[in-house]
């Protein structure tokens, strides 16, 4: 299966949900159920070959494996960046790999390590990019809920960046929901800062994030850190996703961040593992962490 059939397959079409580009960005035609989840992935990091994970391919199909096994199928499964460990074509292929096995649609937005070096992005666009999204950033609607994925990887390894001509794009976007719309939010660098030292945060995340206040109800989901922190700012609820991958440490707490690489391996699966969230009449009611082990 060619790379673009796959994605026309899983990506964008699935359980009767056709996503079609709106003037803003994605667009669905109201769903039926007025409740439903998805499940957000992050931070596979497939090409990584370094303790304390010398296989991530393998843990990815664990999380894949187990979002199979639910007893109801999610609506949708958003993997919110680093996909890949060094952006090359090779390690995209082994992706897809595992990620065609899943029965639920899938969406992706990239990570700064799937944007490495001048064909970087190239080679993730080849992989999950469509010409409906030409700039990886992107929009739609699902029962009741609006859900916004944001590119904030320009600036590896330092802090994130969005970017003037997408700050537009997604003001404009946010412009036409009303105050009582669910709005959420996915993106790979945290909009917050979490540890400025680190780079744990996106330069320009505030100017989003006021965007973001005059909503009733905002949840932002984000990967990048390996880890599950929650943070809170008035109605805005944030939540970082453990990896995966491999765990990073807590924000300060080494000299640098990176792989936690004297983690014995009996610990490994107790670091990884996926979300689910639980929307009811265009909410989140509930975010499940399940670890992989």
């Amino acid at each position: 299966m060619r790379r673009n059939d796959f994605l026309g397959h899983v990506g964008w079409t699935g359980l009767g949900i056709a996503y079609t580009l709106g003037a803003t960005g994605l667009a669905t035609a109201p769903a039926e159920a007025a409740s439903f989840t998805f499940v957000q992935i992050s931070d596979s990091h497939i090409g990584f070959h370094q303790p304390p994970n010398e296989n991530p391919g393998a843990t990815l199909k664990l999380a894949v494996d187990a979002v199979n096994a639910m007893p109801v199928q999610p609506a949708f499964v958003i993997h919110t960046g680093d996909v890949t460990h060094v952006s090359k074509p090779a390690q995209f292929d082994d992706a897809l790999q595992t990620l065609r096995a899943l029965r639920a649609p899938l969406f992706t937005l990239p990570g700064e390590h799937d944007t490495i070096g001048a064909e970087g992005a190239k080679s993730y666009f080849a992989a999950f990019g469509r010409k409906e999204a030409p700039q990886g950033w992107y929009s739609f609607d699902m029962a009741g809920a609006h859900f916004v994925a944001i590119v904030n990887v320009f600036n590896f390894e330092k802090m994130g960046l969005i970017g003037n001509e997408q700050l537009d794009w997604i003001r404009k976007d946010l412009a036409a929901q009303k105050r009582s719309t669910p709005i959420v939010v996915f993106a790979h660098v945290p909009l917050y800062t979490v540890y400025e030292p680190w780079g744990w945060l996106t330069e320009d995340g505030g100017a989003v994030v006021s965007m973001l206040r005059r909503f009733d109800n905002v949840t932002v989901l984000n990967g990048h850190i390996h880890q599950i922190l929650e943070h809170t700012e008035g109605k805005i609820r944030f939540r970082t996703a453990a990896g995966t991958a491999y765990p990073q440490p807590a924000p300060g707490s080494a000299a640098a961040p990176g792989p936690i690489k004297d983690l014995p391996a009996s610990k490994l699966l107790g670091t990884l593992g996926y979300r689910t969230a639980r929307v009811e009449d265009g909410s989140i009611v509930k975010l499940t962490d399940t670890m992989l082990g």
